[in-house]
């Protein structure tokens, strides 16, 4: 039997003798403890990120950037253009409105700006 020809029981079943579902594959390609700047379907988030769980993202010295300026030099600077931290210790985002994440090596934006 090729591997084409497995029922999806059958694959499951070869997972989970391999170690689990991802057989030893990290679960996502995020890295905890890293800064990030996030886009989402209708916002923008900085902040560091302490957990990654199934559906969320939960970010420590979080903010919201309601205007970046010039894309590419907030991108390689961070300094944007209107900044709001967020007051609570930490923020969760749903994954699932994600539309992507740069890790980033400037400091977290904490100023209002």
């Amino acid at each position: 039997m090729s591997g084409d020809e497995l029922t999806i029981g059958q694959g499951k079943e070869l997972m989970k003798m391999a170690g689990g579902t991802n057989a030893g594959l990290p679960e996502h390609p995020y890295q905890v403890g890293k800064n990030y700047f996030i886009r989402c379907v209708t916002h923008y988030y900085t902040g560091r990120l302490v957990q990654v769980t199934a559906q969320e993202l939960v970010l420590e010295d979080a903010a919201w950037i309601a205007d970046t300026g010039r894309f590419t030099q907030a991108m390689e600077s961070g300094d944007f253009s209107e900044v709001e931290p967020y007051p609570a210790e930490r923020l969760i985002l749903g994954r699932g409105a994600v539309v992507d994440a740069v890790q980033v090596s400037w400091s977290l934006p904490k100023n209002q700006k």
